[in-house]
């Protein structure tokens, strides 16, 4: 009985840091939908981190703070203002995408350049 008593106890305390918490789950969920929004809409261009366009616009994090640098916002900030409104041959996904998926994708682009690719 005092083994029962003692690994309730233990799993009360050690579980609550195994489960995911509500925000881990819709970060991972926010995650996964910005790679999917990525891979059907900017991966023909960016795949990998690369821009088949212009090379020096690539997504990797030396290019991406370089350009990041033309703007008076949030890294995170800039990234959704590109994606909402396109830049030369960049097409603008703003009226396409929600404000929720320019989000999702933008997290994911800062996420994976932090990452390097």
């Amino acid at each position: 009985m005092r083994f029962a008593g003692l690994l309730l106890l233990l799993l009360a305390l050690i579980g609550p840091v195994l489960l995911p918490t509500p925000a881990q789950a819709l970060d991972s969920a926010s995650f996964e939908q910005g790679e999917q929004i990525f891979s059907s809409n900017c991966a023909a261009c960016h795949m990998g981190g690369g821009n088949v366009i212009r090379a020096n616009r690539s997504l990797k994090i030396r290019d991406l703070n370089a350009h990041l640098e033309e703007y008076q916002q949030d890294p995170l900030e800039a990234i959704e203002h590109q994606i909402e409104a396109g830049k030369n041959a960049m097409p603008s996904y703003e009226g396409k995408l929600s404000e929720a998926e320019i989000i999702a994708v933008a997290t994911y682009v800062e996420q994976q350049a932090e990452l390097g690719w």
